[in-house]
């Protein structure tokens, strides 16, 4: 049914990111070549990599050689969380506190750590040598230094709440006072980054543009400079703020009036950045490490769907970037390395926001993060590559290439990752909650999770990542049931930014607007609408064809596109279950892919894994007894970090048990996805059909369904009558796969409100009068 689009070549100076224009001459590809002696191409890699491993001094010794380089002079470090789940600061600095907190203590430190929120692992007794559980304010930190009198400081684990502690701490002299040093992040470099004048001042000494603006710290000087830049939109931007909060796009004086009163507000120093608007541009960034000795690399390159006037944690990206050349990609990496540098971080991780106009490929350099993000999240799980380990660690001392990576145990953390899939993260909303709020998605950080899903395709891992989401997408195709809107609705859902934008093009392409419109209408760039409209032609075809008749080819070529069988089924007028039924009769199944770091250029220690419906299977899998745990999918409102911590500990428990842990999960925020909570993990979308694949593909004993909130719930009933019609053998050999803990029958006996009220009733608990409806 058509061609597909592939990923880009892997980001770095080895071989960076194809134009578009070879994406479309590269589109259709062949399953890998084996070579004649039935040897794959990854045996052929791993095999090449053994000898250059064993010939090269570069991949040796690094135990003493790392051992020389940590600091000595530090016994005792505190590390600063992020406190409560806000919007724009989530799980993702759970994820990087509990990192910090483990490798610092791995290399022999005292970790003393300081968080609020105790729904988290990080704030779990064994995680640091002393935690303290307290408000995240200046006072109530110094009273902790001055008891527990550390000899370093680390605020970039902590989001925006840790950078401005240590701020106020290190301006009032209390480090200074009491012989703290800051580590990862100086102050200086610290008030650079985050004070929007100084940080224009540090892109002009070294040449690099910035949008038209100016910094304000009251109305007058906001109104001057409105002036001076004329003409609406315009950006606000308040300095030391999170996710955006108290910024966005004024249209006109009214908003202007109230959105910079409102971002001085929210800025701990008052001060607002006031420039020209960029919207229309294509926006990228970049995750950036840098070591004590001046070692740079570039962790991951990540493109917005969503033109620039997005918040980019509210925009739907995708790792590596798809539509820059070569030569766009090296000049924002060798922009990247410059920025590190002249803003003064020293070492660690950072993350750098680009504007790219698509007209003449004009850079602007928009901001950057002197810390660990949700984007370094992202980008951690995206590659394997563990930001937040690994800048705890130059932190220390250790530098770039004397660190091994986790993942291949050949390569050191100075080898760039590499990846040949694609990964794509889709934001999740609950304006539903909160009656009257507008769903415009502006510069200030407005969705409350995401998912990220993994494919060999763009096209794939974007429906992989819609489905993930939970809010009843089967792919990209409406939810079931769901109004068609008018014509005028459709325009306006394509012009204006919000979270259901992507869905209104598919409504667009099927109502016959033309993809010339749709671009001129979203601004999105056209390689993005083309995969799109691909997926659409899918689509027709699926619909216009007898699914009995079709040939295993075909079946392929659908599901390498990321098509559920859900999906498929509303498509052709089926059951699920009718069309995962001829498709198994047809022989397709998916296969198991790893992540690896550097696109199977070498062999990976960690099994941490995808499916495809593209070349060889990787899984692996083995007859152990073990266990499938299914995590709580994307934060929402209502299911946030407290399911991730109950996984987790599932996870612990059962390996101290003997029993090999399987996690999967679509979260990429979270410490249940990083790859060494569990001894394997899927990053999968949680629905029937994936979990299926998963337990095909393992053969685990039990899956255990109940320590991820009401995701794997939903799945108990449905996954329980599959495995009674198709019961599949434990590798074990110990039976086969069932459902373990708090059966299905009882959970549905709870969760279904017409049964509860009938065994109330039955046990005779008097509940408040009531009754159950099915329609308005």
């Amino acid at each position: 049914p058509g061609a597909r689009g592939r990923a880009p070549a892997p980001g770095n100076r080895r071989n960076g990111p194809r134009a578009a224009a070879t994406h479309a001459k590269t589109a259709t590809r062949s399953l890998a070549p084996r070579s004649r002696s039935g040897v794959g191409q990854r045996e052929l890699r791993s095999a090449r990599a053994e000898a250059l491993a064993e010939e090269s001094p570069a991949f040796a010794a690094w135990g003493a050689a790392g051992g020389q380089q940590k600091r000595t002079d530090l016994k005792k470090i505190v590390i600063l969380g992020a406190g409560p789940i806000v919007i724009g600061q989530a799980c993702e600095f759970d994820y990087s506190g509990t990192q910090a907190c483990k490798a610092l203590k791995q290399e022999g430190y005292e970790i003393v750590l300081v968080n609020s929120n105790p729904a988290t692992i990080m704030t779990d007794p064994g995680t640091a040598d002393r935690t303290y559980v307290g408000p995240m304010t200046p006072e109530s930190v110094k009273d902790i230094l001055v008891k527990e009198q550390p000899d370093a400081l680390l605020p970039t684990m902590g989001g925006q709440t840790a950078l401005n502690l240590a701020k106020a701490l290190a301006e009032s002299g209390a480090l200074d006072e009491l012989g703290i040093e800051l580590i990862g992040a100086k102050l200086d470099a610290i008030n650079v980054a985050e004070d929007r004048l100084l940080f224009k001042e540090a892109m002009d000494r070294i040449g690099l543009n910035t949008p038209p603006s100016g910094t304000a710290e009251t109305m007058e000087e906001a109104f001057e400079i409105q002036k001076k830049i004329g003409n609406f939109p315009i950006i606000i931007r308040p300095a030391f703020t999170l996710g955006g909060t108290g910024g966005g796009i004024a249209y006109n004086q009214e908003e202007f009036n109230q959105i910079v009163q409102a971002g001085l507000t929210a800025s701990m120093t008052s001060q607002v950045l006031i420039e020209k608007s960029l919207i229309g541009w294509k926006e990228y960034e970049l995750e950036v490490m840098r070591d004590l000795k001046d070692n740079v690399v570039i962790i991951c390159s990540i493109e917005n769907i969503d033109p620039m006037g997005v918040h980019t944690g509210d925009s739907v990206t995708v790792a590596p970037a798809q539509t820059l050349t070569d030569k766009e990609y090296q000049r924002l990496r060798d922009a990247s390395v410059a920025i590190i540098r002249e803003v003064g971080v020293e070492c660690g991780g950072s993350n750098v926001q680009f504007g790219v106009n698509p007209e003449d490929g004009e850079v602007m350099v928009i901001e950057m993060n002197p810390r660990v993000s949700r984007s370094s999240a992202l980008a951690s799980k995206a590659t394997g590559f563990p930001i937040a380990k690994m800048a705890a660690k130059l932190a220390i001392g250790f530098t770039l290439d004397c660190i091994p990576n986790d993942i291949t145990q050949k390569t050191p953390a100075s080898f760039e990752p590499s990846i040949d899939y694609v990964v794509t993260k889709i934001p999740r909303f609950a304006f539903e909650k909160f009656p009257g709020s507008s769903p415009v998605l502006t510069t200030q950080m407005k969705s409350v999770g995401e998912a990220m899903a993994i494919g060999r395709t763009f096209q794939e891992s974007f429906q992989k990542a819609l489905r993930s989401l939970e809010v009843g997408l089967n792919g990209w195709s409406p939810p079931k049931g769901a109004a068609t809107p008018s014509m005028e609705e459709i325009r306006y859902s394509l012009r204006t930014p919000n979270p259901d934008r992507l869905v209104a093009v598919w409504y667009a392409l099927d109502a016959g607007i033309t993809l010339d419109e749709v671009t001129q209408l979203t601004r999105m760039d056209p390689w993005f609408l083309n995969q799109l409209y691909l997926l659409k032609e899918v689509g027709n075809w699926v619909k216009a064809n007898d699914l009995a008749g079709i040939e295993a080819s075909d079946w392929k070529q659908i599901k390498a596109r990321g098509f559920s069988d859900a999906q498929i089924a509303t498509l052709a007028g089926m059951e699920e279950g009718q069309v995962a039924q001829l498709r198994r009769k047809a022989g397709v199944r998916p296969v198991m892919k790893r992540v690896d770091t550097c696109a199977a250029e070498f062999e990976a220690n960690t099994p941490y894994m995808y499916s495809t419906y593209d070349g060889e299977d990787e899984c692996q899998a083995n007859d152990k007894r073990k266990v499938l745990i299914l995590g709580g999918g994307p934060n929402r409102i209502g299911q946030g970090i407290e399911f991730d911590y109950c996984c987790c500990h599932a996870a612990f428990s059962l390996s101290a048990e003997g029993y090999e842990t399987i996690m999967m999960n679509s979260n990429p925020e979270t410490v249940s996805t990083d790859y060494d909570t569990s001894d394997r993990l899927y990053f999968e979308p949680l629905t029937v059909e994936d979990v299926v694949n998963v337990l095909e593909a393992e053969r685990p004993e039990g899956i255990i369904v109940q320590f991820g909130g009401q995701t794997p719930l939903k799945l108990a009933k449905p996954l329980q009558k599959y495995l009674e019609e198709n019961p599949i053998p434990a590798a074990s050999g110990n039976g086969h796969v069932k459902i373990w803990g708090t059966s299905p029958d009882s959970i549905d006996a709870a969760e279904d409100r017409e049964q509860f009220e009938a065994l109330l009733q039955k046990l005779k608990i008097d509940q408040p009068p009531g009754g159950i409806a099915r329609s308005e």
